[in-house]
């Protein structure tokens, strides 16, 4: 049929151009691209961080329309290297001290190829049994690494997944706590419902408590300075719930944070998680930064307290040598998110899922569909993190 085709719309012949399931060619274009890649690290370090170009650059390079023919792999790997690669910003240079450090690795990305080569769409346990259930599995175990509390671990009532980002993760939560209140007080208290944070949280809160609704006026961001490192005072938390209270607001979410972003200030988790629970806040520990240093026992005091958290997230694409993006969220009630977030269509009706004995990771994010970003972390963890942990490990023991 394909042959066919090319014959018929009069263009090259199957002998001039490579089907693009051609197994053979595959495997040699992937090599090509292996080796492109591995030209592009040793010379990372020389080319300039920040790209150089002007705003528009690229379209005085490229023709106004697609080809009207495929071009060969060389070509395009000519193009991106001449006019691709001087409009990267080049994120994994090690000149690079923008927002974030490097966070690839060659773990990482070659669990990516192996993710990509797959093209795992794994919205439910029935699209691909084993990329849920590795999931769930890949999260307990660094939810234990975390030492999180056992109410996080899938065998009981939460359970972790993958997220793209801190912003969805939190946005899910917002969504989940907001949904749980109304539930008790009526739909018609939207406009009461309050979100408390310091003025150093991530600006993703804001953005998820416009896209849940949550009135503007009643986002609370309260001051941090210097006097408390930057950090959440619990006395200004507690002041603010008790104005809003007395004034007939309803608070409902507390979102605190484990390495800021202006200053890496760590929020004081265990005095915010109690006034939490005596005002039946959602308690969200936002860890995108600081959550995988926490993994180390000389840091893990970062997060005492995490206990009282409802939810907890970190970015293993920052520390975790995985690339973008994947973000971690454990929640001790998955119902929660699922009350909040499942839809059941007539064609996404299954028997495992009907009978409740699988996990459905769609029920847990704001898409149906999802990527597999689980292989590139758990090749990560697999073959460097792990043994360079028990390196480490074993280096300070007789240190």
């Amino acid at each position: 049929m394909g042959k066919d085709l090319i014959k018929l719309v009069g263009g090259p012949t199957i002998q001039d151009q490579t089907m693009p399931n051609d197994i053979d060619m595959a495997k040699e274009n992937a090599h090509k691209i292996v080796d492109f890649i591995a030209d592009y690290y040793k010379t990372l370090q020389d080319l300039p961080v920040l790209s150089q170009v002007k705003p528009g650059y690229l379209s005085e390079l490229l023709p106004d329309s697609a080809p009207q023919w495929p071009e060969s792999l060389q070509d395009v790997l000519d193009d991106v290297h001449q006019k691709i690669i001087p409009g990267v910003t080049h994120w994994q240079s090690p000149n690079y001290f923008a927002y974030y450090p490097s966070n690839s690795s060659i773990a990482g990305f070659l669990g990516e190829m192996l993710s990509a080569g797959f093209n795992i769409v794994g919205f439910s346990w029935i699209t691909s049994p084993a990329a849920t259930e590795l999931e769930v599995i890949v999260l307990d175990w660094l939810a234990k690494m975390l030492k999180l509390p056992n109410q996080f671990l899938s065998s009981g009532f939460g359970g972790g997944v993958i997220q793209g980002t801190a912003s969805e993760a939190v946005l899910v939560a917002v969504l989940a706590a907001r949904d749980k209140v109304l539930r008790k007080v009526g739909k018609e208290a939207l406009n009461k419902l309050t979100v408390y944070a310091s003025d150093q949280t991530h600006s993703s809160l804001q953005k998820a408590c416009q896209i849940a609704g949550i009135y503007p006026e009643n986002f609370r961001l309260l001051k941090a300075d210097q006097s408390s490192n930057y950090s959440l005072d619990p006395e200004a938390l507690s002041e603010a719930i008790s104005n809003d209270l007395s004034s007939h607001f309803i608070p409902f979410f507390l979102c605190a944070t484990v390495g800021t972003t202006s200053s890496a200030a760590v929020d004081p988790l265990r005095d915010l998680g109690k006034i939490a629970k005596e005002n039946h806040l959602w308690f969200h520990v936002d860890a995108a930064y600081g959550g995988s240093a926490c993994i180390c026992p000389e840091y893990r005091h970062y997060i005492d307290g995490v206990e009282g958290a409802d939810s907890f997230g970190m970015n293993a694409h920052k520390w975790l040598l995985t690339n973008f993006d994947c973000s971690l969220l454990w929640v001790k009630d998955r119902s929660a998110l699922i009350q909040s977030l499942s839809t059941c269509p007539e064609f996404l009706k299954n028997k495992a899922s009907q009978e409740n004995a699988v996990v459905d990771f769609k029920d847990w994010q704001i898409p149906l569909g999802r990527r597999f970003r689980l292989w590139p972390l758990a090749h990560s963890l697999l073959s460097v993190f792990v043994s360079f942990h028990h390196y480490r490990t074993r280096t300070m023991a007789t240190s």
